[in-house]
Formats: C-alpha cells, sequence, structure tokens
C-alpha cells in the first residue's frame, strides 16, 4: 500500500508541477526558467507532457495491446477456419484464398495463433489420419528365420534411366540370401527371387519372417501369392518409415559407399551392373568384417563359423593380458554378438536381449 500511495502523490505533484509551468508560459514566462525553479529539466517536462509519459511502464504493469482481437473477431477466425471450404486447409492457404475473394480477417500469423490457442493447429476434421502402428517385432535366434528385402536404383549413363537392384538378407547373420537386377520394378521379379532364395537356403514352410517397405512390388498380388505358397510369414514397415526396415537400408549404404560403384562412369549396361553386384555379394558375403557382428563375415555368422573365431580371439587376448597385465585396466576387449537379432523390437525384446547375450568364457 505505501508504494502505491508513494507513487500516487508524485503523479499528483507531477499533474501539479505541469499546470504551474504551463500557466507561468501562459503569462509571458520561459519555459525553461519555470522548470529551474521547480527543479526539473526541460527534457522531463516534455516527457511528462505526453500521455505515454502518465502510464505505469514497469514489465508487471498490465498493458492493453492496441491491435488485439475482439472476442468476435477471433470467433470469426475459428469458423471461418473450421467452414466446410477452409476445414482441410491451414492458415498458410486460407489467407490467400479469403485474399482472393476480397476478404481480410487476420494475418496468417494471427490464424495460427488462435488455432493452436484452441488446440485446432494439428487436425479439424472429424475423420482423423490413419495412424500407422509400429509393426510387429520378430527375433532371429539362428539363420533363416526373419529376412529383410528392399529395391534400390542403380544410376545408368542414360539420364533418367535406372536399373534395379533387389537384395534380400538374413538379419540374423546379415548374409545376402538373394539378388538380382532388372530393368523395372516388379512384383513378379521379386517373386521369383523369393522363390529361388527359398531354395537355395533350404526354407521349410512356416520357417521364415520376410519384412519390406510398403513398395508395390512388396505388395503386389504375385509377391503376396508366392509367400502363401511357399509359407512364409509377410511384415511390412509403416508407410514412409525407413527405420522400419533398417537391415536392407544399411546394406545398400554399404554397397553404395563401396569404392568400387560407379559414381561417374555409372552403368552402360544391365550386364556390366549385374558383373559388379555379383561381385559386390561375393565380397560382403565372404569378405566383409561385418562391424555389427563384431567383424567376422556374414558367411562365417551364417554357418556358425564365427563362434570358434571369437573364441580364439578371445583367447589371444587373454594371452597377451597375462604377459603385459600393465597394459589393461579394465577387461579385455569384449568379442560377445548378441545371440538373437531382432527386427524393430520393442523396449521388453531389448531389455530380453541383453540379458541372453553368452559370454566367450562360458561358451569355451
Amino acid at each position: 500500500m505505501g508504494g502505491q500511495r508513494g507513487r500516487l502523490i508524485a503523479a499528483i505533484e507531477r499533474t501539479q508541477a505541469i499546470v504551474l509551468i504551463k500557466e507561468a508560459s501562459d503569462s509571458g514566462a520561459r519555459r525553461f526558467k519555470s522548470c529551474e525553479i521547480l527543479g526539473l529539466t526541460l527534457r522531463t517536462l516534455e516527457r511528462w507532457e505526453k500521455d505515454e509519459g502518465q502510464c505505469d511502464k514497469r514489465e508487471s504493469a498490465p498493458r492493453v495491446v492496441a491491435n488485439k482481437l475482439t472476442e468476435e473477431e477471433r470467433s470469426m477466425v475459428l469458423t471461418t477456419a473450421n467452414s466446410a471450404t477452409y476445414q482441410h486447409l491451414p492458415p498458410s492457404k486460407i489467407v490467400p484464398l479469403l485474399a482472393d475473394i476480397g476478404h481480410y480477417i487476420a494475418s496468417e500469423s494471427t490464424f495460427y495463433r488462435i488455432l493452436r490457442d484452441a488446440k485446432q493447429l494439428t487436425h479439424r476434421l472429424t475423420s482423423k489420419p490413419a495412424k500407422h502402428k509400429r509393426p510387429e517385432a520378430y527375433e532371429a535366434h539362428a539363420p533363416n528365420q526373419v529376412w529383410s528385402w528392399d529395391i534400390s536404383y542403380l544410376p545408368t549413363q542414360v539420364f533418367g534411366m535406372f536399373y534395379y537392384l533387389y537384395f534380400i538378407m538374413d538379419i540374423y547373420s546379415r548374409k545376402i540370401v538373394g539378388w538380382s537386377i532388372h530393368e523395372r520394378e516388379d512384383a513378379e521379379h521379386a517373386s521369383m527371387l523369393m522363390k529361388q532364395a527359398c531354395i537355395d537356403e533350404n526354407v521349410q514352410a512356416g520357417q521364415l519372417v520376410l519384412h519390406s517397405d510398403n513398395g508395390s512390388p512388396m505388395k503386389g498380388a504375385t509377391m503376396l501369392a508366392t509367400l502363401q505358397a511357399l509359407g512364409v510369414i509377410p511384415s511390412f514397415s509403416r508407410p514412409s518409415v525407413s527405420d522400419d526396415n533398417p537391415y536392407s537400408e544399411a546394406l545398400f549404404k554399404t554397397a553404395k559407399y563401396h569404392h568400387s560403384f560407379p559414381w561417374l562412369e555409372k552403368f552402360s549396361s544391365i550386364f556390366n551392373a549385374r558383373i559388379w553386384s555379383e561381385k559386390l555379394v561375393n565380397w560382403y558375403n565372404n569378405e566383409h568384417l561385418h562391424s555389427a557382428l563384431k567383424f567376422v563375415t556374414p558367411h562365417q555368422r551364417h554357418t556358425g563359423e564365427d563362434e570358434v573365431i571369437r573364441i580364439k580371439r578371445h583367447d589371444v587376448y587373454q594371452i597377451a593380458k597375462l604377459e603385459h597385465p600393465e597394459r589393461w585396466s579394465k577387461e579385455t576387449r569384449n568379442w560377445l554378438v548378441n545371440k538373437v537379432a531382432t527386427l524393430n523390437p520393442n523396449k521388453k525384446l531389448k531389455g530380453k536381449n541383453r540379458e541372453e547375450n553368452v559370454s566367450i568364457s562360458m561358451v569355451a
């Protein structure tokens, strides 16, 4: 209360000073002389005489925004945005369309702000957009239980023309179990490749899950009929979510970043593309030390040879530690590989998989 009373007294004194100086000025006195008598500067007097000088300028003081919309105007914005004509459009399109018919209600930013306050910025239609659930998680405890496949472009020397590389990968071993190159994306080509891969790997009905994205070759009638005949369970990513098919995405990145990929020359013919792909698959399966497999090849993982290799590496490190213990302050390098490969794991499966890691010492 004391502060308010003091400000009130100050306001009264300020008003009285303005009145006294005005009276003196009307009588012929100079304004700056009158200010000197009252102990003021002319600049202070001018500031007091302005309307804004009478306002409380503290940040906590209530303010009235001059261009604030009324409730009727805000209601008009919401009504317009939810009308049959504009309910499916964002404010960035509503405002220009209103201008086209010679009508201005508010700015684009004001539309956005009012819709955001009304929690109508995301979706205003009565029908809601389709929600796609995360794909079901599948676990592979051994080879030929879960495969992933996709198609990628290979550039040709003809602008706008591509060859299409089909890859099928085993997520447990990362081995490429099937590949082919064609001049178009087609479910029939995919089904033929799938049949051959199942024959090569001796896959039985009910043994395998095949995961892919939502492309037309993946969900084509020919491909789905083939999977049903082979007894293969299909699995699909969510639309436009590449993370749901991470194994194939990583495989294509490795392929296209390989030093032999002809980014400059490109592929002159489908024959050359097939020769390159055959060499790449042989390198990837039999020579490439895969980081996710603790640097064994996919073929070694696929056949189980990696167990012996990792045990041998572990023994080498243990002997080195015995000979030079000063070089290790903790344990030697961990050569463990997760015993389970999971496609689109949820939190529960991630924790379970960590517990299923088996130590090399126990295996040995």
